[in-house]
Order: structure tokens, then sequence, then C-alpha cells
């Protein structure tokens, strides 16, 4: 069994479909199939069903698919560990931060870490879509992983091989620019679902995007949405200050805004998101400067 093999089947777990995957594996597509068809032969069972037009796995297929993420991802944090037991690697700690966080809320709270101990870690950050950072996550590139959640739109996270803390409480409101100084919202949600409402969404990879979806899938009242601009929470709140429509935006991000009133609430209550701030690891063991990483943030 080769270790690229394990690869090649996570590669087309994300992909979708043996063309995709094999383009991100640099492969011919038939190449990229044969490879697929050794794991099979090697491991004695089919993993994907080839009776359908699309890539469905079997049962066996999906628990294997479970089983390789695994191994894949202790197989790069043992790596890691033993290059800084052995000194030939920097005591780096990855942590991925979506959008939302990686301006606002994680230098404040790293600060407040780093100031429970003498003890420098050294932190390399990346700020990513939340679907970027779970597969990052998955394949064990990345020790941490800080978002938000909600329990109407759950992360492949919030599975079996990972473990969470909630750090802080947070809320998606809907906010809009004022008509004028002090007034009603340019973009306001009404019950009725009469004219439709610009919408300044978040993307389709984006953590905030399922949340906010969910939630207005799941809830009775209504709004009639037309969609006139994607993108990430910071982006989008400048976009809204701009007159441009109407966005969910965390509270902790907009809360100046709408106090200079640069940004009103858009709708009552009925339409906030209560979210957490979560801070998602690996089960297992990691590097100790991790270990001590995950110490400080649980104290």
């Amino acid at each position: 069994m080769e270790l690229a093999w394990l690869e090649d089947f996570g590669a087309l777990i994300h992909a979708g479909n043996f063309s995709r995957a094999a383009s991100t594996r640099c492969v011919t597509q038939p190449a990229f199939s044969r490879r697929i068809r050794a794991l099979e032969e090697w491991l004695g069972v089919e993993l994907v069903d080839r009776s359908t037009h699309q890539m469905v796995l079997t049962p066996a297929g999906k628990r294997f698919a479970v089983i390789a993420e695994t191994v894949l991802r202790d197989i790069e944090h043992g790596r890691r560990e033993v290059q800084e037991i052995a000194g030939t690697s920097a005591s780096m700690v990855k942590i991925l931060v979506t959008h939302a966080l990686a301006l606002n809320f994680f230098p404040q709270w790293l600060a407040t870490l780093q100031a429970m101990t003498d003890t420098a870690i050294p932190i390399q950050l990346t700020a990513d879509n939340m679907g970027t950072s779970e597969q990052m996550m998955l394949s064990g590139k990345a020790h941490f992983c800080l978002c938000y959640f909600h329990p109407g739109a759950p992360s492949v996270l919030d599975g079996a091989g990972f473990q969470s803390i909630s750090l802080e409480s947070d809320a998606l409101v809907p906010v809009s620019a004022p008509r004028e100084a002090g007034g009603a919202p340019l973009h306001a949600l009404a019950d009725d679902a009469g004219h439709p409402v610009n919408l300044l969404a978040y993307g389709a990879e984006s953590g905030m995007d399922r949340i906010v979806s969910a939630t207005l899938d799941a809830t009775a009242t209504r709004a009639n949405f037309t969609t006139v601009f994607t993108s990430h929470t910071l982006i989008l709140a400048r976009m809204a200050r701009d007159g441009k429509g109407l966005a969910w935006l965390p509270l902790s991000i907009v809360a100046d805004d709408l106090k200079r009133g640069a940004l009103v609430r858009a709708g009552d209550a009925r339409w906030d998101i209560p979210v957490d701030v979560r801070l998602y690891r690996p089960r297992g063991r990691q590097s100790p400067s991790a270990e001590t990483f995950w110490k400080l943030a649980t104290a």
C-alpha cells in the first residue's frame, strides 16, 4: 500500500469526481483511476460505486474515508512532532482563522494567551474560508482552527476526530446603512416578502453562509432577497456602510458602526443569529508546542 493512494482517495472525496481529482493530483484521469483501483485491490473491497454516473462511495468507502483522513492527519502531525523534538523544525503552531475573526478577535485573544506564559510560542496564522480550513484540518496541515459555530450548521470538524472549546459568544445581526442620519434602514427586512431586499452575501465556501442560510431556511419568518454582492465579512461590512445592501455581520465587528450611526439594524431581534467563537483541534496528541498552546487556550 502506498501513502499516495490515501491522498488520491482524499482528493477524490473532496473533488467529487475523478476528472477534477486527477487534475488536483497532477496526473491523467486513467492513471488516477488505476491508483484508486490499486487501493481497492489492496483493501479487497470496492470504495466507489461505479454503477452510477455520479461519484458515490460504497458503505465500505464511506467508512474508509474516515480512516484514511485519520491516518493522513496522524502521519502529518507525527512528522511535525518528531521534527520538533529533533530540533530540525521550529516549534511553530499553525492556526487557521476564518476571515471574520482574523483581524478583530484573534489578535486580542492571542495577546491574552501570551500574557499567561513566559515562553514564546511561534504562531503561523492562515486566514481563509471555512471550507478550505476544514480540508486543511482533515489533512493534518494545521494544529487548530478558529471559527464561528452555530448548531444549525455543524462543521465536519464536529465529527469524532476533533474536539473544540467555546471561547466567546457573538451574534450575526442584519445591518444596513440608514436612509438618513439616525433614520430607518435603507434596506429593511419585512415580513410581507414584498419588494426584494438587496442582500450582501457570503461565498458558498464560507461558514457564515452556511449559518445564515441554515437559519433562514429553518425560520418561519420570510423575506424576499436578491443577492447583489458576494464576499467575506470585512468587505461586506464596507459595502453595507456604502448603502449597497443588507448583510448579516458579527455584532463584535459592527458594534462601533451601530453606535456611530454608520449602520443601523435592518430588522428586530427575531432576525439575530447567536453564534459561538470556537477553537477546534484533532483529538490525537499533537506537537509539544501545540499542546502547550491548547493548555493556555483551555485555562
